[in-house]
């Protein structure tokens, strides 16, 4: 590939992404997920099937309202069904209704289906990809189109495969892009077969891969390394089944590894905030082992690992984590080693790095914690408040003196819970009772109670989530329980970990933490007092 060839972004999110199973937009969604791929740098955004319902239809009409930089809005469809109905075709007639500059556009090229699912004779096949392509030209209509099953079609068929991509470069596609529909190629036969199309095909190639094999970025680059110059995907992978291929990981190995430029400028410092933003919009738990943008791609939990990279991050990173947003974590387990302590500690304003021995009894003690089945990957905060304790830095800010909780089931199959709580605080008593829903959020609502005469700043916290994980299953309802609590304030979260075999009192420790989190660091003047 020439070094001064430009790589073109196209982005399906806003239609291949959405038949992801569990993802359903509204169309403010998808303008505003436009919006951001746009700001992003991506050339085309591809924004639904406009012939196959309102709500795409709609889109196309209201991003019409929203005025883009970088981006052109592309609208989705297939060829005609039958070769002498073209201008009569309502697909054809939604897609000029949709008014785009590009339009995007799929034809059968696997015989197999032209036969069997569409019932078309080659030539008829053929005829229908020409006379759409020529239409939607002859409308004024930049055409890509996209060679639907092809590399099966190619494996199965080349004549015929080939017989179809002629048609459309006749017919004046502007970009002709090879599908691996199913998913099912490996990267040397996308390489090879694009290679070999090349050859034969003058109008500018596009790959767009499914990822079924777990190898659709894989082939995508493949296909790149054999001369494509149009690249389709979705942010984050999502897609039909196993989902598409991910830009989120292509655009960073286009740039960063193959050293290729793309048409737009890219700052990739966005991936990790345009990664999250779409798992947000979509209401979709991130990837935490996400390539690139993942919490987990740059965490480093052994000791081993971590001395490494505390002298030099090339050692376990392939590359700088802040150059595509993200960032360096270390993580405290049983695995840890002093240099995963004292990295915290650096993290969290506490320099230990001369006390060798306090370090040391960290070590120690995480360990025998994660022994009886604590976990602070996930609890930092409890974390913290464990150095800050052995630093002499912090020490709680109530003692519960006593706490009885009581569920009543009712006849008519409702629940409630009543938590009566005796706490201490400088020596005065407090005591009093809440309601809740269950035993947990009835002794949280009376921790708070009983604290917010003494500490009126922590009305603003909410208990955002809840996970209980069964430690040792065999010994039944007898178990070890770990619960892990996540909390936050309006302005930040913090989570917390508490483990015994009773879920009320592994829940009371992780609730405790996190109060005595947010009141030590409003104290301390690190948070901001939230009334």
């Amino acid at each position: 590939m020439d070094d001064k060839t430009k790589i073109e972004l196209f982005d399906t999110t806003l239609r291949d992404g959405t038949q992801s199973e569990g993802v359903n937009l509204t169309i403010h969604d998808k303008l505003i997920i436009a919006q951001r791929l746009d700001e992003f740098g991506i050339d085309i955004i591809e924004g639904g099937w406009p012939g196959s319902n309102p709500r795409d239809e709609e889109f196309f009409q209201k991003v019409k309202e929203i005025h883009l930089q970088n981006s052109k809005i592309c609208a989705f469809g297939s060829t005609a069904r039958f070769p002498c109905k073209i201008t009569s075709d309502k697909n054809l007639i939604a897609l000029l209704k949709a008014d785009t500059e590009i339009v995007s556009i799929f034809g059968k090229t696997w015989r197999f289906h032209a036969e069997k699912g569409l019932g078309l004779s080659d030539n008829e096949n053929e005829e229908v990809i020409y006379d759409s392509v020529k239409y939607l030209k002859e409308n004024g209509r930049k055409v890509i189109f996209d060679a639907e099953h092809f590399f099966d079609g190619y494996k199965d068929n080349k004549e015929f495969a080939l017989k179809m991509l002629k048609a459309a470069e006749e017919g004046g596609a502007d970009v002709i892009t090879l599908c691996d529909t199913n998913g099912g190629s490996l990267p040397e036969e996308v390489f090879e077969i694009v290679s070999e199309i090349k050859k034969v095909i003058q109008k500018p190639l596009g790959i767009h891969t499914h990822n079924d094999g777990e190898l659709a970025v894989a082939n995508s680059l493949s296909g790149v390394k054999a001369g494509v110059v149009h690249v389709q995907g979705t942010v984050n992978g999502l897609g039909e089944r196993c989902g598409n291929a991910n830009l989120i990981s292509i655009i960073p190995n286009l740039v960063l590894k193959m050293n290729l430029a793309v048409s737009k400028y890219i700052d990739l410092k966005k991936l990790t905030s345009l990664s999250n933003f779409v798992y947000e919009v979509m209401n979709i738990v991130p990837d935490t082992h996400a390539a690139f943008t993942g919490k987990s791609a740059f965490a480093h939990k052994g000791g081993v690992h971590v001395s490494a990279v505390l002298k030099d991050n090339r050692m376990y990173e392939h590359i700088e984590p802040g150059v595509v947003g993200n960032k360096q974590r270390v993580i405290v387990s049983d695995l840890s080693g002093q240099s995963n302590i004292k990295y915290k500690a650096n993290e969290f304003g506490v320099d230990i790095t001369e006390n060798k021995e306090l370090s040391k009894k960290l070590v120690d003690y995480v360990k025998s914690l994660e022994y009886d089945g604590y976990q602070f990957d996930g609890a930092e905060a409890s974390f913290e408040l464990i150095l800050r304790a052995e630093t002499n830095e912090y020490s709680p800010y109530f003692k519960a003196l006593d706490a009885k909780v009581n569920v009543i089931f009712a006849n008519d199959g409702q629940t409630s819970a009543e938590a009566v709580l005796k706490i201490e605080v400088d020596g005065e008593v407090e005591h009093t009772a809440a309601n809740g829903h269950g035993p947990v959020d009835a002794l949280n609502n009376a921790l708070r109670k009983a604290l917010l005469r003494f500490y009126p700043e922590i009305v603003m916290i909410k208990l955002l989530d809840y996970k209980v994980r069964v430690l040792n299953e065999k010994n039944g309802t007898a178990a070890k329980v770990r619960v892990l609590i996540e909390s936050g304030d309006g302005n930040e979260t913090w989570s917390t970990v508490g483990v015994s075999e009773n879920i009320i009192q592994a829940s009371w420790f992780a609730l405790c933490d996190s109060i005595n989190y947010k009141l030590f660091k409003y104290k301390a003047g690190i948070s901001k007092k939230v009334i």
